[in-house]
């Protein structure tokens, strides 16, 4: 019995060590010359399938709207900072209904960690971005039980445009965290 429990032990760590992780997107995020922001979102085919333009007011918030592949507005998100540099960004529908929040902090050695909340402020995940010597960020996202669902790579070209990777466990399954 011990040594068909150590076998299957074995076997689900190998499952686990080689777990498939697919191409489900891109991004691409350019800055205007009043630092406004615009992203275009594809799908794992290059095929665009929305866009999220944001600005930032005189108080430091950030305000994004997200528009489907047909310019139709399907949502907005509002970030705000606080005191010490924690955001609180609020999602909400194209009714302006909430349908969630992301709040987020950054640590000591420069680790962004972001916990995202439903409607009712129950936890849906977290992520976890760090930032290397070049600028490149990689995030890794969990769901609620902890378990890592997707990255994150995002790299910076000559001009400054941010190209976003996105991976998830999930041929089906966007991580985008909005």
């Amino acid at each position: 019995m011990k040594k068909l429990m150590m076998t299957l032990m074995a076997a689900v760590f190998a499952i686990a060590a080689n777990a498939q992780y697919y191409n489900v997107g891109t991004s691409t995020t350019s800055t205007d010359y009043f630092g406004n922001q615009t992203t275009t979102h594809r799908n794992q085919y290059g095929q665009t399938t929305g866009t999220s333009t944001s600005s930032t007011d005189y108080f430091g918030n950030t305000t994004t709207t997200h528009r489907d592949s047909y310019g139709n507005t399907i949502g907005t998100s509002t970030t705000s900072t606080d005191y010490f540099g924690n955001t609180t960004t609020t999602h909400r529908d194209r009714y302006g209904n909430t349908t969630g929040t992301a709040r987020s902090n950054t640590d000591y050695f420069g680790n962004t960690n972001t916990t995202y909340s439903d409607y009712y402020g129950r936890s849906t995940g977290s992520s976890t971005t760090s930032t290397d010597y070049f600028g490149n960020t990689t995030t890794t996202y969990r769901n609620q039980s902890g378990h890592t669902q997707g990255t994150s790579i995002s790299s910076y070209d000559y001009f400054g445009n941010r190209n976003t990777q996105q991976r998830s466990n999930d041929l089906n399954t966007s991580i985008w965290t909005w």
